[in-house]
């Protein structure tokens, strides 16, 4: 009979930069060493192989046998080996620079690695702009793969999608297939009989067709409850068999056979868009919502389904509108990019050039997609993904100062939009820290870089609103309504998991932002409760523009920033200066005067610290106090009185953050904790500690009061632990 369809199988490997050891160890073992075990058996199919580049390092270290299994298979022509961007972004999320710089890179990784030619590639999380055709193809790319909602949204019908197109950007042509979504539901779900019934369908009625699956090799033994429905049950064999089994009609092939022997069914050009779920999930909570609610309300009109290729969502990048965390870290990796592509333009002495290769890799790596949105799994909310962002900015950027600086000691300020917002932010830089000062919004430090740690300890996350929490709100009304336990809730609403029991009373959200300097006015004698319930203001200082300017000498720099405002009835004004000396290069000190006080009138003032990435729930991370006695836990909720130091130690990363205060203060302390969803259920997660020094005083007779808060950060058990590191690294190279 002949070839009447070609179906392409492509599989898309993937972790994220600065995920859990154990998370890669079990993909490893529940999917993509079996996979390989049952593909083996099949010498005849072939498969389309994408695997990222901080997974493939991974398994270059800890497994080098699969990467000489996947060698042995390329050399044979069973797999055809993908590129793309070396550490997965998300294309729209990086500069052009570094789109094609982080291609090129990986194909030149790739073919080292496996010797073999590398022609297309796979497109992070399938979000597209039409210009990126001519940097794919300036990268030296052929062909790519798009979902087939891209080309629906271009005007193209189902019917004429069972092939690939041309697209043009400034003269340049790419071959895009489209990625069909039946399959993408069906693989690996559907019985396989029902697949090779839709196949035959599509070659029944499209002879000559080319199909292409692409999608998670992770569907296949690491989602919860896959890998004993692909291998102990066998779908994936049965898949494999019934595929040879109907090889007189239908060839499996690869991207690059098809692109060889199939024409082009002609050209498009697609608009900005990514998978349905993506573009959704970029929608504000409260149109995500009123979206979901639509559909289902017209799902049953006739012609719905005729409409629903006209649907569309939000854009990618609104996830930096929606989530400001995620604009300040894009912000931060769009400075380190800027200055090391103004480096490697005006060149540096031959000697600096290996710590500019390893600032580049350092910045690739910062831009690895996860951390910067937030849809079906966890992503953005957690930590420990976007800590890993920032270890790779600080690194690299720590990099590009040994180049620029030539003294070991230094310090700088300067003033910039380094947060895209059209105003002034400040920078405070040492070779110890760096801090970034928001005068137009509350004069918030919102980031502070410790370069020994390599950490943001301003790497918050507010607590706001999401579609899923409606879930969470239902299943607890339901637990309570039906008198059942917590070891019962994973029974409700289709036995979604729930990992901790009560969600439901935790789901809080955050009117200001989590960060450092929020200058509270309490109501006089105001309980800890109220203020982590979000209560108790009577001033209009916590967001409100500051009037800043900076001040610098060889020995120290000064931002000084001055706001008038209103405590109740009264005005007063506040005047807060952040300074750091040379000599103390790793403390910041912050003094605070208020005048034109009220006088004879109780006054409520304090001072909102957060302090991100030390994690809660474990012994080694506490609070202590002047006398160096532990408090408790990071997640402690925490009423002192009258102290004049407080301070919070990680003991796993090396770093000892201290306040302490020239006149003593009572302290509260309060975790934030955020409630999102990811493949393993709804969690609470651990965002940051809250620290507030808070006063309770009558202004004197010239309405003045003033109070100096010094922030240290030591760091030098995680110097010490990342040189025996690098020595140990240097030993077994």
């Amino acid at each position: 009979m002949g070839c009447r369809l070609r179906l392409v199988l492509v599989i898309h490997n993937h972790q994220p930069v600065g995920n859990f050891e154990g998370v890669f160890e079990e993909s490893y073992q529940n999917s993509y060493q079996p996979f390989l075990d049952v593909l083996s058996e099949y010498p005849e199919i072939p498969v389309s192989l994408h695997t990222s580049g901080s997974l493939i390092e991974w398994l270059v270290d800890a497994h080098p046998e699969y990467i000489d299994r996947v060698r042995g298979l390329a050399d044979s022509g069973q797999v055809e080996i993908l590129g793309g961007p070396f550490y997965e972004p998300i294309l729209a999320g990086i500069p052009r620079c570094d789109r094609i710089g982080q291609i090129v890179a990986y194909t030149d990784y790739l073919q080292k690695l496996f010797g073999t030619p590398i022609r297309g590639m796979w497109v992070p999380e399938r979000v597209w702009e039409q210009s990126f055709v001519s940097d794919l193809v300036d990268a030296g790319m052929e062909y790519t793969l798009l979902d087939d909602s891209h080309f629906s949204a271009a005007g193209i019908r189902a019917e004429k999608m069972h092939g690939y197109y041309l697209s043009e950007d400034e003269g340049r042509l790419l071959k895009i297939f489209p990625d069909n979504e039946t399959l993408r539901y069906q693989i690996p779900f559907a019985d396989p009989v029902e697949t090779i019934h839709y196949l035959k369908e599509v070659a029944d009625h499209h002879p000559g067709s080319v199909v292409v699956f692409g999608d998670d090799g992770e569907k296949f033994g690491a989602w919860p409850g896959t890998h004993d429905h692909v291998y102990r049950d066998g779908w994936l064999k049965r898949f494999l068999d019934l595929l040879q089994q109907n090889s007189d009609w239908l060839k499996v092939t690869t991207l690059s056979e098809a692109v060889d022997s199939v024409s082009p069914l002609g050209s498009c050009y697609l608009p900005d868009a990514s998978y349905r779920e993506m573009t959704e999930w970029a929608l504000t909570s409260e149109r995500q919502l009123e979206l979901a609610d639509l559909k289902e309300k017209f799902a049953e009109i006739e012609g719905f389904d005729r409409l629903k290729p006209y649907l569309r969502g939000g854009f990618w990048r609104n996830f930096r509108v929606k989530y400001p965390e995620l604009n300040e870290m894009y912000s931060r990796m769009l400075q380190v990019s800027t200055r090391l592509q103004s480096l490697e333009t005006t060149g540096v002495e031959a000697e600096n050039s290996p710590i500019l290769h390893e600032a580049r890799t350092e910045l690739y790596r910062a831009q690895c997609n996860c951390a910067y949105w937030h849809g079906a799994f966890g992503g953005l909310y957690l930590p420990h993904l976007r800590n890993a962002i920032y270890k790779h900015l600080i690194s690299a950027d720590t990099l590009l100062e040994k180049i620029t600086h030539q003294d070991s000691t230094w310090i700088e300020v300067e003033a910039a939009d380094f947060n895209l917002d059209a105003r002034q932010e400040v920078r405070l830089a040492s070779n110890r820290i760096v801090g970034f000062l928001s005068p137009a919004n509350g004069g918030h430090l919102y980031e502070l870089d410790v370069r020994g740690a390599k950490q943001n300890i301003l790497a918050t996350l507010n607590r706001r609103p999401e579609p899923y929490h409606e879930i969470v709100r239902k299943a607890g009304e339901e637990k309570q309504n039906a008198g059942q336990n917590g070891d019962d809730l994973g029974k409700i609403h289709n036995a979604v998991r729930f990992k901790q029991p009560d969600l439901h009373k935790k789901l809080q959200y955050d009117h200001t932002p989590r960060k450092s300097l929020v200058d509270h006015f309490f109501q006089p004698g105001l309980d800890l409760q109220t203020v982590i319930d979000g209560g108790g203001e009577v001033g209009d200082f916590v967001q409100g523009v500051y009037l800043s300017s900076l001040r610098r000498a060889d020995d120290y720099c000064e931002v000084r920033m001055v706001r008038k405002g209103h405590v109740g009835p009264y005005q007063v004004e506040l005047t807060k200066t952040v300074s750091l000396a040379k000599n103390a290069a790793g403390t910041l000190e912050f003094h605070y005067e208020l005048t034109k006080l009220p006088a004879e009138v109780p006054l409520h003032f304090g001072v909102e610290f957060n302090f991100a990435g030390m994690a809660a729930g474990a012994d080694d991370r506490y609070y202590y106090n002047h006398l160096g006695k532990q408090l408790g836990p990071l997640e402690s909720k925490l009423d002192l009185e009258k102290i004049d130091r407080i301070g919070l130690v990680d003991e796993w990363l090396g770093l000892d953050a201290a306040l302490d205060l020239s006149s003593p203060a009572n302290i509260w302390t309060f975790p934030i904790e955020t409630i999102s969803q990811s493949e393993g259920g709804y969690e609470l997660v651990h965002q940051s500690s809250v620290v507030i020094p808070h006063w309770e005083f009558v202004a004197d007779e010239d309405g003045r009061w003033s109070v100096t808060i010094t922030l240290s950060l030591d760091t030098s058990v995680a110097q010490a632990k990342a040189l025996r590191e690098a020595a140990a690294s240097g030993a077994s190279n």
